[in-house]
């Protein structure tokens, strides 16, 4: 499919999204699985929020950035699902270009909202350990708060370039795209210009948001581990108790958005099934796992799940 016409530069009017390359027969199937994982998603988050919401023990700075991560996993899930099951089940391929902008911007700086949260959420855990007797007066409601807002804010402002520097390329090839959702490596790819300012915004946007944040999440971890090496036996498995479910989600969120990273710069452009396999799932693991995660390996999430499953424990637990 050309967007201009006799190949002339012009400015693309819609794209062509794909589903599984050499799956169509079988991606009618792998819609249901995939549908299914979404919906275990948004209740599995949806489920956690209300949870902290309702249990005012749970009004701690722990659990209102775990918040904040679940409410992230259900729009960064919802901006790209949805149209990726009318791909599967309807062939609704098609995508116009300001759709397509949009969805792009929402993916794009949602990823890094949810990267500033794991951030908050290290200094949290940072705090609480090292300097427990400041953790109190140190994160308060108010500076949790800002802190939430300060995670949005960035997230946009890193990413509001990114429909300009898209709107001003000339579009005059194949106007397909190589995945079932919009990103920005894979839209500039499609440019019949010089896409160097985009590829050298895109790696300044992951050098000060992703890799900034990997950076202050593994210092943080080693001042951690320096101060828990230092205390007994049962306080250390304690400290490293509050922090696994932690270390979890910043492994879900950071290995496979490094990998389809690591996949478009490095990558070959090709009917490869891997990258596209890749960026089908990246946007769902982490909204599935965090609160598989989160239910099975923070006490006070589990009691509260049990309890709002069985309506007798529910109603006769203070």
């Amino acid at each position: 499919t050309m967007v201009g016409s006799n190949g002339n530069e012009s400015s693309a009017t819609h794209f062509i999204l794909i589903g599984l390359p050499g799956l169509e027969e079988a991606q009618f199937w792998l819609a249901f699985p995939l549908c299914s994982l979404y919906l275990i998603a948004v209740l599995g988050n949806l489920t956690i929020i209300y949870i902290v919401r309702t249990e005012p023990s749970l009004h701690e700075p722990m659990y209102i950035f775990l918040c904040m991560l679940s409410g992230l996993d259900v729009l960064i899930s919802t901006s790209s699902m949805p149209k990726m099951m009318a791909i599967f089940w309807f062939n609704s391929t098609t995508i116009q270009f300001d759709a397509c902008l949009i969805q792009m911007f929402a993916i794009h700086s949602l990823s890094g909202m949810e990267s500033t949260v794991l951030l908050a959420m290290a200094f949290d855990r940072y705090v609480a350990i090292c300097h427990p007797l400041r953790h109190a007066t140190v994160l308060t409601l108010p500076r949790v708060t800002k802190i939430g807002l300060a995670a949005v804010v960035r997230g946009a402002a890193l990413m509001a370039p990114l429909p300009v520097f898209i709107k001003r390329l000339p579009f005059c090839r194949s106007n397909i795209l190589s995945h079932s959702y919009c990103l920005h490596q894979d839209v500039m790819k499609l440019a019949c210009a010089d896409i160097h300012v985009n590829v050298i915004y895109g790696l300044i946007v992951i050098i000060s948001a992703i890799g900034l944040d990997s950076l202050l999440i593994s210092l943080s971890y080693l001042l951690i581990l320096k101060t828990v090496l230092g205390l007994t036996r049962d306080a250390q498995m304690k400290a490293f108790g509050t922090c696994v479910s932690h270390v979890c989600a910043v492994f879900i969120f950071y290995v496979p958005f490094i990998g389809l990273s690591m996949v478009h710069r490095f990558g070959k452009r090709h009917d490869s099934l891997l990258p596209i396999i890749m960026a089908n799932t990246y946007l769902l693991i982490p909204p599935v796992l965090n609160p598989i995660v989160y239910g099975v390996k923070t006490k006070e999430i589990r009691q509260r799940i049990l309890r709002l499953f069985h309506v007798t424990t529910h109603t006769s637990d203070p």
